[in-house]
């Protein structure tokens, strides 16, 4: 008897806050005065999620896959390239067992947004919600993200094959 392969993936984005754009959070549009930057609509959380199981996969990265200066994709929801990732997994013969987003921003406050946005990916993913934990961390006023200034998304999951 063989034991299961295991991969454990770790992701990372961050994008500037400004004005004039929505701010998506986990394909989630959140109330708030600024949104993030970026050739796509920016999700942070998205994005560290996909790389995260991009990586344990060892299916590259999202710039690889997604690249930014390809108008394709210019403005493109996030959750989309996730349900990409989440194909090109189970083609490669990966599931999800888990999958944690931990999100660095002092404002806005996350918390009533948190059983949405976990819906919200985790049907991008095709994931139970049990599989899925998202985290809002304030940095204290500290860096940019206490300034205000963006926002950061670190994840890590565990993928298991065949």
């Amino acid at each position: 008897m063989s034991a299961p392969r295991l991969r454990v993936g770790q992701g990372f984005d961050v994008h500037p806050l400004v004005e004039g754009r929505p701010l998506v959070l986990a394909g989630v549009r959140v109330p708030f005065e600024l949104g993030l930057d970026g050739h796509s609509d920016a999700d942070v959380v998205a994005h560290a999620a996909c790389e995260a199981l991009l990586s344990a996969a060892g299916q590259g990265d999202l710039g690889q896959h997604f690249p930014p200066g390809d108008q394709r994709f210019a403005g493109a929801s996030s959750l989309e390239l996730c349900r990409v990732v989440a194909k090109l997994l189970v083609e490669a013969g990966w599931s999800v067992v888990n999958l944690s987003v931990t999100v660095v921003c002092d404002r806005p406050r996350l918390g009533p947004m948190l059983p949405v946005m976990r819906e919200s990916l985790a049907g991008a993913l095709e994931v139970d919600t049990g599989q899925l934990q998202l985290t809002p961390k304030s940095s204290e006023g500290l860096g940019f993200t206490g300034r205000g200034e963006g926002i950061a998304a670190i994840a890590v999951c565990l993928l298991s094959g065949a």
